[in-house]
């Protein structure tokens, strides 16, 4: 999810959900402690409860990485085992370090001793290219168990390093959630949580019959009302924290003002907010205000009113 689930995305998935746990875009440990990029941790307390996604397969800088995390309050470190892009791969890591079990594993111990208390958790895919997912997917999880790991987000498809881009893995490898279930049943003691290809909170709410999580990416996206504004209720047994997504749009005014305020574009917000009312009367004309009207110079909340009117009218 990079370039998507920046602070932005997540104050308004936060809106949406008071209790889904949210992730960063991947930051890498090198930008971290090579690069010096310590903004990249930036995040505002009030999207508790967040994850830090980070990316590397050295033990050494991950670990460091992973005491900045801590440091900084994040509420969980992630290592990225399962992103496939071009640019991922040409610094070893990612999907590619699937090819190297015992490098993850020692990856995840550094961690998870730099990490103290806080969770470290993986993010993989069942296996790359030719690889037998029945027989790399368990082995990788018995060592990233011995390394004091218990919690892995597992996407129910192989990655394909070779012939296939980054946009192709997420949909051509077919899903395999049936191994991901015999994982569950075969780890008992592992949090196996799955993801991929699940478009609804109904097939959401499946899928917890079998793993103890679900991870949703593309669709919490593009289709945030369906998925996350019952969420809480639903999964959690807790109040929705919005009443439909009109107050939810109006629950990111102050942020947007605060954006503004700082020197932000107002863009910056709302791209993320443009299928909240995705299949519903008005979402067309609140699509086309809302992205034409925030890229303007000196666009505010008014943008924001006018898109709404849209939805509004449409409903009466």
């Amino acid at each position: 999810m990079m370039d998507w689930t920046d602070r932005h995305c997540r104050a308004f998935h936060r809106v949406l959900s008071r209790q889904v746990l949210l992730y960063t875009e991947m930051v890498t440990a090198a930008a971290l402690i090579r690069g010096g990029a310590r903004h990249l941790l930036d995040f505002d307390t009030r999207e508790h409860p967040v994850a830090l996604q980070l990316g590397g397969s050295d033990p050494a800088e991950l670990a460091e990485a992973t005491r900045m995390g801590v440091d900084r309050g994040y509420a969980e470190v992630n290592l990225n085992v399962g992103c496939p892009s071009d640019r991922v791969q040409s610094g070893s890591f990612g999907a590619i370090l699937m090819e190297t079990p015992v490098l993850v594993a020692d990856c995840l111990r550094a961690m998870a001793d730099a990490a103290g208390s806080v969770p470290v958790t993986m993010k993989s895919r069942i296996g790359v290219d030719e690889q037998e997912a029945e027989q790399v997917l368990p082995d990788l999880l018995a060592r990233m168990g011995d390394a004091g790991v218990r919690r892995v987000q597992i996407h129910a498809r192989k990655a394909w390093l070779q012939g296939l881009s980054p946009k192709e893995n997420r949909d051509i490898p077919p899903l395999d959630y049936s191994l991901v279930h015999a994982m569950k049943a075969r780890f008992p003691e592992l949090h196996i949580s799955i993801n991929g290809g699940i478009a609804t909170l109904d097939e959401a709410v499946e899928q917890l019959k079998h793993v103890d999580g679900v991870m949703i990416g593309r669709a919490a996206y593009h289709d945030p009302g369906n998925v996350l504004l019952s969420a809480d209720s639903r999964v959690f047994g807790q109040p929705c924290p919005q009443a439909d997504r009109v107050a939810a749009a109006m629950a990111m005014v102050p942020h947007i003002k605060a954006h503004l305020a700082d020197g932000g574009k107002l863009n910056q917000v709302t791209r993320h907010m443009l299928g909240l009312f995705g299949g519903l009367p008005g979402a067309r004309g609140w699509r086309r205000t809302l992205s034409e009207g925030a890229a303007k110079p000196g666009a505010g909340a008014d943008v924001l009113h006018a898109a709404l009117d849209h939805v509004v009218t449409a409903a009466a």
